[in-house]
């Protein structure tokens, strides 16, 4: 493993999943031994499924009073509920139906077949998150292949989007077309914000974001620490670190 500021590289997938998970679960027992409570924002994608699933399977998952979290998700795909493509599906799959949680704590973004567009989920979903954005203890990202963060694409409108917390996504360059994503202020109001990264089919996307910061991923700076979380291959383009 080698470090550079906020870039930890680990030798592969599975290593890298292994310690994301073990950071997670410290991450949230420490908000809890401050605060009794703490709050998470999942992503989606196949490393994030990783990470779910060592959480599960990891001994000291139980550190964590599973009760007294709250799970948010930054983005989710505007399908039907239980649609297999939607984060929050793999999440329950993963890990979160298998855990003490309580379903209060959990807010899931509203499904197609509950509310007519991604406008209308999205408006639902900043009322649930109320007037304030809270300082999340930790927001999970993963990153696209083009440096997207969320549903937060180069060059659509959804980017720039300013003075609410949550906005619909239309026109997506991946489909489907349609996604409700957290704003970028957002998710800067978390107060950790790790983006983890494996393959090396994100490696370009990841040292431009890294060495430019105009890629989504460049621009996501939370309040306490934004880290980088990512395998050897993400890391191969990366030239100034040594590993």
């Amino acid at each position: 493993m080698s470090r550079s500021g906020a870039v930890i590289v680990h030798n592969d997938a599975d290593v890298l999943a292994e310690a994301v998970a073990s950071r997670l679960l410290n991450r949230l027992a420490d908000a809890q031994a401050h605060r009794g409570e703490a709050s998470i924002v999942l992503t989606g994608g196949r490393i994030a499924a990783k990470v779910y699933q060592n959480i599960l399977g990891s001994p000291i998952r139980t550190v964590v009073d599973w009760s007294k979290v709250d799970f948010w998700w930054g983005d989710e795909r505007f399908l039907p509920s239980g649609d297999p493509e939607r984060n929050e599906t793999q999440a329950r799959e993963a890990f979160l139906d298998h855990l003490p949680v309580d379903p209060k704590r959990v807010h899931p973004m509203a499904a197609s077949d509950a509310v007519g567009s991604p406008e209308e989920a999205a408006e639902l979903y900043a009322a649930e998150l109320g007037s304030e954005v809270p300082a999340f203890d930790l927001l999970l990202l993963g990153i696209g292949e083009d440096g997207h963060v969320a549903s937060l694409f180069p060059g659509n409108p959804a980017l720039d989007v300013d003075g609410v917390a949550v906005v619909g996504v239309r026109n997506s360059p991946k489909p489907p077309p349609e996604r409700v994503s957290l704003t970028m202020s957002a998710i800067n109001s978390a107060t950790a914000a790790w983006i983890i990264a494996s393959g090396e089919g994100k490696a370009e996307a990841v040292d431009e974001a890294l060495s430019k910061g105009e890629l989504p991923a460049g621009r996501v700076k939370a309040t306490g620490h934004t880290r980088w979380l990512i395998d050897k291959d993400a890391a191969s383009q990366l030239k100034h670190l040594e590993f």
